[in-house]
């Protein structure tokens, strides 16, 4: 009986800390004999209680260890292969982003620790490096790491796990192409100004100002992306003209 109250204490704690979101979908655990040293456990009650967390889908083991479990892969991957093909997916994505980052900036102006306003200070320091090295993949990436940390900084379960979620979909350019994004002409500039003003606003614990610049900055962001997207199709309609030969006879 003894080691099954550990075992549920153990798998409790673990659980917390993935529901917290300190434990990242696909992060690997520390080897059973590593973690039953730090938690002071036995390997027998630290194994049942990560075959209880497995068994739930929070965990998932392999050859090379345990792993938190992707567990919305299995929605969002089918998801994501019907936004790749679908031309509103982008614009759709982005009024939805609207809405939870609006709020999102808010709720983390109203709630963050100190912990997270000092990691949303780090990031913006990152950002503005990222940004002098005119590096569009770095800039992009330190992008989506601020907005994460808004999201944990809302201290929303919900918004946070659905949010980091899609966030992966963005890292591989399933909506759109975010270096694309930093190579438009002022561009990058914007994009820096606007995400300071979201990060200080939240580090300031200014809910309105915070709210405000989210929204306006996924507008701004909209509007950049349609661009490109149009930018596009006309290129792509002046290729077309230019092979026209191909399809003609006695060419």
């Amino acid at each position: 009986m003894r080691t099954q109250r550990v075992a549920d204490a153990i798998a409790t704690r673990i659980e917390k800390l993935i529901l917290e979101g300190a434990l990242r979908p696909g992060e690997k655990l520390a080897s059973e004999r590593e973690l039953a040293q730090r938690l002071d456990v036995s390997r027998p009650s630290l194994r049942e209680a990560l075959e209880k967390l497995v068994d739930r889908g929070l965990l998932k083991p392999s050859r090379g260890g345990t792993s938190v479990a992707e567990f919305l892969l299995p929605v969002m991957m089918p998801l994501a292969n019907l936004y790749r093909d679908h031309q509103n997916a982008a614009q759709d994505y982005l009024e939805f982003r609207q809405w939870v980052e609006a709020q999102a900036a808010r709720m983390a102006a109203e709630r963050a620790t100190q912990v997270d306003r000092d990691a949303i200070r780090d990031c913006l320091g990152d950002m503005r490096k990222a940004h002098k090295s005119t590096d569009p993949a770095r800039e992009a990436q330190a992008d989506v790491n601020l907005h994460v940390l808004i999201y944990e900084a809302s201290h929303n379960f919900i918004v946070l796990h659905v949010m980091r979620a899609l966030s992966e979909l963005l890292r591989n350019n399933v909506f759109f192409n975010r270096e694309n994004l930093y190579k438009r002409p002022g561009v990058r500039e914007m994009l820096l100004k606007q995400h300071i003003e979201i990060g200080e606003a939240v580090i300031t614990g200014n809910p309105a100002i915070a709210e405000e610049a989210a929204r306006s900055h996924i507008t701004f962001v909209f509007g950049a992306v349609e661009d490109i997207q149009r930018d596009s199709k006309r290129l792509a309609c002046s290729i077309s003209r230019v092979g026209r030969n191909d399809f003609l006879a006695g060419r």
